[in-house]
This record gives C-alpha cells, sequence and structure tokens, in this order.
C-alpha cells in the first residue's frame, strides 16, 4: 500500500511539472522577451525555434510571415509583417524592403520560407534566414502567438 501512494505521489508530481512546462510563458519563445543572439545568423540559416526567438529580437530585424492573408488571420508572430509567397506580387512587395535589412523568416512548417530566404537572396537582401518547422514548431513550443 506505501509503494501505491509513492508511486501516486510520483505520478501527481510528473503530471503537475509537466503541465507547468507547457505554458506559453517561456521567455525562450517570445518575440519580445529572453534571450538575444550575440550576432545575426548566417544568411540562409535555418534555425530551430529558440535560436530564431534570439535572433529576431536584435535591433533591425524585421519579421516577415510569407503565409497566405487567410493563414496570418488565424494566428502570427507578434509584430510579423505578412508578404504571400504565393501571391504573384511577392518579389513586387520584397522589392520595396531595404536589401541591407536583416530578416527572419517563417511559413507554416519552412518549406515556403526556405523558398522564400533563396528568392530574397537571389534577388540581393544577403540577410534573412528562416524558421525550420515554421508556425507548427513554434506554437508547440508554447511560443507568442498574435491574431487578426
Amino acid at each position: 500500500m506505501f509503494r501505491h501512494r509513492v508511486a501516486a505521489a510520483v505520478l501527481a508530481a510528473a503530471l503537475t511539472a509537466g503541465v507547468a512546462g507547457c505554458g506559453s510563458g517561456d521567455p525562450a519563445v517570445s518575440v519580445s522577451e529572453g534571450p538575444v543572439a550575440e550576432r545575426p545568423p548566417a544568411s540562409g540559416a535555418q534555425l530551430g525555434v529558440a535560436e530564431f526567438a534570439a535572433a529576431l529580437k536584435r535591433p533591425g530585424t524585421t519579421l516577415l510571415d510569407v503565409r497566405t492573408p487567410e493563414e496570418f488571420a488565424q494566428g502570427h508572430l507578434p509584430g510579423a509583417v505578412n508578404i504571400d509567397l504565393q501571391s504573384p506580387t511577392f518579389g513586387a512587395e520584397v522589392s520595396q524592403l531595404p536589401a541591407d535589412g536583416v530578416y527572419a523568416v517563417y511559413c507554416r512548417s519552412g518549406n515556403r520560407s526556405a523558398v522564400a530566404v533563396a528568392q530574397m537572396t537571389a534577388a540581393g537582401y544577403p540577410n534573412a534566414y528562416d524558421l525550420a518547422g515554421g508556425f507548427v514548431d513554434w506554437r508547440q513550443a508554447g511560443g507568442e502567438v498574435a491574431t487578426g
């Protein structure tokens, strides 16, 4: 009987710790709080969630969401600018951005953002990187999400 009580207590503690760790308050996956990368990532780099969050906090970084406007409206990283990669105006919209800027790019899963970064690099934007795993991984990590 004692073993059952100990096992129940251990299970309860584990469940409590697991639930506490699943919140969205982790500053490592915040666009405004937590660590800031010391250096900008290499152009074309595909970063994990924590690295991406730290890099996008560097001053002068523009956060680009390359999903559709409908996807963007359902939830996006706070402060993101939406430029739809699948739109025929993608190139024209990107050309309005300063070529010497730093761009943190993401999409739903990391595929479109990798394409967008490649297109931006080819068009003369040498400081762009993306979120490997995209918005899906960001949400799973408990990252901040804005809607509207």
